[in-house]
Parts: C-alpha cells; sequence; structure tokens
C-alpha cells in the first residue's frame, strides 16, 4: 500500500511531533507500506523517512528541481518535477492512503488539494487522516465542517478527513483501515 505524507521540512520541531513522524514511519516500514513523500532531507520529512528506511520498508521522494540539492538520502527511488504542482499532482495520484502530520502552508496546501481532488470524483474514498496534535488543525476542521453545510460546498462532505489526536491513534486508524484493503 502506497502512503502519502504530508509533512514539515522544518529543523529543530518539538520532540512530540518528531516521535509522532518516527512512530509513524516505523509503522509503514513494518507493515511493508512504501511511503511517498516531499523528498526533503530535513524536519519531519526526513524523520518519517528515515525510520521507514530503517524498518524495511520502500522510501519514495518526490521533489521539485529547484530543490534537488535537499534530496534524502534515504530514498530508495526519486520523483524530480518540475515545480510543487507537479509534486502535488503526482502524490495524489499516486497515493492509497494519506496522512496529514504537523506542517505550514504547505501541509496545508497539500491537505486541502488532496481533499479537492477527491471531491471532484464521487468514487474517490481514499482516506485522509489528519494527525491533529495539539488541536493543530482544529480550527481549519471546524472552517471545512462549516463550509459543507453551505451551498459552496455543493453537498460535499469531510468523509474523506479521519482525525487523529495522538501517535496511536493514528497508527490504530492506519492498521484499521489497511486490513479493510
Amino acid at each position: 500500500m502506497i502512503i502519502v505524507v504530508y509533512c514539515s521540512s522544518q529543523e529543530g520541531l518539538d520532540k512530540k511531533y518528531q516521535q509522532l513522524a518516527q512512530a509513524l514511519g516505523a509503522w509503514i516500514g513494518q507493515n511493508g507500506h512504501t511511503l511517498v513523500y516531499g523528498g526533503s532531507n530535513a524536519g519531519l520529512m526526513h524523520i518519517t523517512a528515515s525510520a521507514v528506511h530503517e524498518a524495511g520498508g520502500h522510501v519514495v521522494g518526490v521533489i521539485p528541481e529547484i530543490f534537488r540539492h535537499r534530496i534524502d538520502p534515504v530514498c530508495d527511488e526519486v520523483v524530480y518535477t518540475a515545480n510543487l504542482a507537479e509534486r502535488k499532482q503526482y502524490m495524489i495520484e499516486h497515493g492509497d492512503i494519506f496522512v496529514v502530520l504537523p506542517g505550514g502552508i504547505g501541509t496545508l496546501d497539500e491537505w486541502i488539494s488532496t481533499l479537492t481532488v477527491m471531491n471532484i470524483g464521487n468514487d474517490d474514498h481514499r482516506p485522509i487522516i489528519v494527525a491533529d496534535l495539539d488541536g493543530m488543525f482544529d480550527a481549519t476542521v471546524q472552517q471545512l465542517a462549516v463550509l459543507t453545510r453551505t451551498p459552496f460546498a455543493r453537498g460535499k462532505d469531510l468523509s474523506h478527513t479521519l482525525i487523529a489526536h495522538s501517535a496511536d491513534d493514528l497508527i490504530t486508524t492506519l492498521s484499521n483501515l489497511t486490513k479493510l484493503e
């Protein structure tokens, strides 16, 4: 199964975020899944990929040419793209399950773009799991819920998005989803 992870490449983040990335990566690798991620050699991206690699999983980094110098050496496979939009498109097309770890505006953009693509395809029911540690994404989840109650959402909902409030919750959700496949 291909698990796409969206997350931060910011260095020096709190240990709780690093531990979350480590736990996710270890689970992906130990369960024989493939990680597809942004390919950066820094932050939660690198921590997740390193844990997958160390646990024997397959690591695919998808990175724009402009960031070629930042490619993570733990990648088993590298896909170079022309830009961030092409990277996002590749990741959305290839993922079976999507995980959103803490991150900035880029991570938020990837989550919303994935949700948008899935809502365009009425038969696209791939799950998105948002690791909402400390309520980081609460306001976004609430805004999306408000939007779904308006005519602008055209009857679409958040059924693709599952919320995990801890590393244990994230792993349990992933385990349950992969048993269904």
